[in-house]
């Protein structure tokens, strides 16, 4: 998912990449991430999403305003490997999997799934069996690494406004108690 490396952390994570979702902000930029085996699925979360997809496929102006972080201004895959995730799989991992409102109070920013969970929702459509691995945040230690890769700690995800780890680590629970999906995260 996103920019999580597969060079360097083959003994973890394995050789191979099938599907590799991804937003503007977080797509690899650097070609040696490429595997032309892999087809990669953009999960837009905003109009904007979809204009710097275009500006990239058409070579047009790339508009950087209104990301969070800057986005790929280039890109390491071949247009035969993308994909445009439909809507309805965000929509079913939000409002049916993770019970969100449809509508938030003014106060609050709108939350959204983690790209994990919107992974595990397209598994659901897509596969026989879903197996997870690496789905455990550690709220007990802050500093706790986020991810196998980088320095990204629990500290961020835990003040991350824009998804509720709660609601979340609720729906893992429950489908891995009620074996919807196989476990390979040992507790």
């Amino acid at each position: 998912m996103n920019n999580g490396p597969i060079l360097g952390h083959e003994e973890d994570v394995g050789r191979r990449t099938t599907f590799r979702l991804f937003y503007p902000e977080s797509v690899f930029s650097d070609p040696s991430h490429n595997d032309p085996n892999t087809t990669v699925i953009l999960t837009a979360f905003k109009p904007l999403d979809l204009k710097w997809l275009w500006g990239l496929m058409t070579g047009s102006k790339i508009n950087i305003n209104g990301f969070w972080k800057k986005p790929a201004i280039n890109l390491i895959y071949k247009p035969y490997q993308l994909r445009i995730l439909d809507p309805f799989i965000i929509r079913t991992a939000a409002y049916e999997l993770l019970h969100f409102p449809k509508v938030f109070p003014k106060d609050q920013k709108p939350k959204h799934p983690t790209t994990g969970i919107i992974a595990i929702t397209l598994a659901f459509h897509i596969c026989h069996e879903v197996h997870l691995a690496g789905f455990r945040y550690n709220f007990s230690d802050p500093q706790s690494p986020l991810h196998y890769y980088g320095n990204d700690s629990m500290s961020q995800m835990k003040t991350n406004a824009y998804h509720n780890v709660t609601a979340e680590q609720l729906f893992l629970k429950d489908i891995i108690q009620k074996n919807f999906v196989i476990n390979l995260t040992q507790d």
